[in-house]
């Protein structure tokens, strides 16, 4: 392990990177179940067979791209199929099925062919240090700001859409949207009916979970984001049975751990129609992908940086070493999707987790992936991981990130106005690519207009006029 990983170079420990492994898996497991549902209308298009498909799909590609990022980078930054970019996805399938009267799992193959493509545009630019390029254009004001607006974007996924409770009166009702807006007895009824109780159990759940984390993390203890999360996991749990009155394990009594590879085989598994895809029009069809392209590149780009620098393993020029080799794994991790059945593959900002549980290397993405594999038989055991015991370590590790605020000039307006819209745009948007875009085109004006237009870099120049081009004509 120390001559693969380099772990006393980095000031790690097998067994810190492995509990570093299993805390970013814990906060990222929801996409194994969460990412099938969405690229198939929870089971409703397709059937049963493409769910089971995308399923294997997600822990295969996740793996691949974790398995890449481990050897290749070393870097502890775990790998799954992006948010936003897979409801995106789902909507492209969807609009090809509008427009050509496919059945929907004919589009779905079609709309892979825009992933793979994008994988291989990836895999090219990373080899040709494109990509890295493009990450050293970032003006240093905008890479300070990365990390506090992700900081924020945690928080808001953490108290704000992670943690969801649905009743007889609807839902989602959200933790911290909701709960204080039913307070009131009589306003609860009329509002979440029997969620309530869930939704006050999730609420209790989530912030014992972060205070078990502070406590802990203030006295030292390895692992301190597992073991909050583990005893929230708990909390729920008994929670559940006691005011709920269910068993929080009665799924497992019933679940299938065998894979379906079969079904893999007949809907996902290297399932290209490029002639089906051609019906859109060629001129859409290069839209979408520079599309998925400039979101997925900048969302990677903001996770790489803004976890880096949380995790100290950024230069003194705040550029991370081996990114040419981080990036390359990113993109084989989209191609493997592509191959398998799934949407683009990204580094999740969940690795920040890991990273704040010790983990510096790539044992730690090679733990993470081990577990995705591992789940494609034991997933439901993932599944009974409650909402509210990753609220929690999403909501620490969030507060932890913004810290970098102190980094940022704030009475120098070309960094303050960037770094701002990025705070508020990254939680608005749900895209760390959108708030580095507005970011950058912000910091692009300022400096035009201020007579300092020599200070920007033409590849700057260039990717806000790209980002412009993107908010205005390929929405």
């Amino acid at each position: 392990m120390e001559k693969l990983f380099k772990l006393k170079e980095h000031g790690t420990t097998v067994r810190t990177e492995v509990v570093a492994g299993l805390t970013t898996f814990m906060t990222m497991a929801y996409i194994i179940a969460l990412n099938p549902n969405l690229l198939t209308g929870f089971g409703a298009e397709g059937g049963p067979a493409l769910w089971n498909g995308v399923f294997l799909a997600t822990c295969i590609a996740s793996a691949v791209g974790m398995i890449a990022m481990a050897f290749l980078a070393n870097k502890p930054f775990a790998l799954a199929p992006g948010m936003g970019l897979n409801s995106f996805f789902a909507t492209v399938v969807a609009n090809i099925v509008g427009l050509t009267g496919l059945t929907y799992l004919e589009s779905f193959q079609a709309a892979l062919c825009i992933i793979l493509v994008e994988g291989i545009v990836f895999v090219i630019l990373s080899i040709l240090n494109i990509r890295e390029k493009i990450v050293s254009a970032i003006p240093m004001g905008v890479r300070l700001g990365i990390s506090p607006a992700i900081g924020l974007m945690l928080l808001n996924i953490g108290v704000g859409s992670n943690a969801g409770v649905y009743s007889e009166t609807g839902g989602p009702f959200y933790v911290m949207r909701d709960f204080f807006g039913a307070l009131t007895p009589s306003v609860a009824k009329d509002t979440m009916g029997s969620g309530y109780t869930a939704m006050v159990l999730s609420v209790v759940t989530m912030f014992i979970g972060l205070f078990v984390i502070v406590v802990l993390a203030h006295n030292g203890v390895k692992g301190a984001v597992l073991f909050g999360m583990l005893s929230a996991s708990v909390l729920y749990w008994g929670g559940e049975a006691v005011f709920l009155g269910t068993n929080p394990f009665a799924s497992l009594a019933t679940a299938s751990f065998m894979p379906a590879f079969g079904d893999m085989a007949a809907t996902t598994l290297f399932k290209f129609n490029f002639s089906h895809l051609m019906e859109i029009g060629w001129f859409t069809v290069i839209t979408l992908i520079i599309t998925f392209c400039m979101i997925d590149m900048f969302d990677t780009i903001g996770t790489f940086v803004g976890t880096a620098s949380r995790a100290g393993l950024l230069d003194e020029n705040g550029s991370m070493p081996q990114m040419k080799e981080a990036l390359l794994s990113d993109a084989i991790g989209t191609v493997a999707g592509a191959m398998t059945g799934t949407s683009t593959v990204t580094t999740f900002v969940e690795s920040a987790s890991g990273v704040e549980a010790g983990g510096r290397t790539g044992l730690t993405a090679l733990v993470t992936g081990g577990l995705f594999l591992a789940c494609m038989f034991i997933a439901p055991v993932a599944a009974i991981i409650p909402a509210a015991a990753t609220s929690s370590a999403l909501i620490y590790v969030g507060l932890l990130m913004l810290s970098g605020l102190k980094k940022i000039d704030f009475d120098d307006i070309s960094q303050s106005l960037p770094v701002g819209l990025m705070l508020i745009s990254m939680p608005i948007s749900g895209s760390i690519g959108h708030g580095i875009g507005l970011g950058l085109i912000s910091y692009m004006v300022i400096k035009v207009f201020t007579g300092r237009a020599k200070e920007v870099s033409p590849l700057t120049y260039i990717i806000s006029a790209l980002f412009l081009l993107k908010f205005f004509l390929v929405v």
